[in-house]
């Protein structure tokens, strides 16, 4: 009895292994690659899974969340022969757990010196200035090239991010003065130019104020001919009327020159001065006007 006893607890102990054994129960996200014998046999995905037990093991497991591999700090030398010191980031993602798997022995360390090489070859193409303000286009050309390569091994480089660009100290201050020259010369552009667009601005101005003087000049003289042109119409429209009136009536134009004469004593007699003689240049003319003016008014329909 003790021996079947024991048998049957070593049979009931060897079941509950193997059926331990061949549950495999993978986490969202990863990818487990399953060897039979030494041979690839299948992939396990996130989920509940059996295998059988001394003929399939878990070869390796792999995460399909986005990794983070290190491209650690490197001297690498530009086109204009600057050593620099340079190091980044590059995000990658498994796609394909066999490839990964079979496809190269540590994705992550080929994928870091993959990562160091190509940068140095990009950098050495580019002068040191083309590098500090070309990061962007530096990332996706090693980016390109990353992923190129990696996506042989089942790898999906998903970016690249140069994280810090270090220069000598002396070449940082060179770099400091040529800036701070730049801004100075700039300045002096700006200011030149802002002088230039005040002038032209002022010439505008004076452009403008000339002529629209002209132009009141202009229409002041047209307002001046025009009111002479009225008054010389005027006083022709007016001659003519005398001129007719003279015709009709012979004593008319005496009569205007006697008017003009009376008219005028009029204003010397009204001088307050006490020591005036008021003597008519020819009295006997005067008379006669007055004798004109008397013979007008008896007759004025003879105008």
């Amino acid at each position: 009895m003790e021996a079947s006893a024991v048998i049957a607890l070593a049979l009931v102990i060897a079941i509950a292994i193997i059926i331990v054994k061949g549950v495999v129960i993978v986490p969202q996200s990863y990818a487990f690659v399953v060897e039979r014998l030494g041979k690839y046999n299948r992939t396990l995905e996130g989920g509940f899974h059996i295998i059988i037990p001394i003929l399939d093991s878990i070869r390796s497991r792999f995460t399909k969340q986005e990794q983070l591999i290190n491209i650690p700090h490197q001297n690498v030398i530009t086109r204009d022969n600057v050593n620099i010191s340079v190091d980044g980031i590059v995000y990658v993602q498994v796609e394909d757990a066999k490839k990964a798997t079979y496809g190269v022995v540590d994705f992550k360390n080929a994928l870091a010196n993959l990562a160091t090489t190509t940068l140095r070859a990009e950098i050495g193409q580019l002068a040191l200035d083309e590098t500090l303000s070309s990061r962007d286009t530096l990332n996706r050309k090693i980016l390109s090239a990353i992923d190129d390569a990696s996506s042989k091994w089942g790898i999906k480089t998903m970016r690249v991010e140069i994280r810090d660009i270090s220069v000598p100290e002396e070449i940082e201050e060179a770099m400091n003065m040529q800036m701070k020259a730049e801004r100075e010369k700039r300045a002096i552009e700006l200011k030149a130019q802002a002088e230039k667009e005040a002038i032209i601005r002022e010439a505008e101005a004076a452009k403008a104020k000339a002529f629209l003087e002209a132009e009141a000049i202009e229409r002041k003289a047209d307002a001046t001919k025009y009111e002479q042109e009225r008054v010389a119409e005027g006083q022709y429209k007016a001659m003519r009327i005398i001129n007719e009136a003279m015709k009709d009536n012979p004593q008319a134009a005496e009569f205007l020159l006697a008017k003009d004469r009376v008219e005028a004593f009029n204003e010397l007699a009204k001088n307050p001065s006490k020591d005036k003689v008021v003597v008519p240049y020819e009295t006997t003319q005067l008379i006669g006007s007055l004798s004109v003016l008397g013979e007008f008014f008896k007759n004025p329909k003879g105008m």
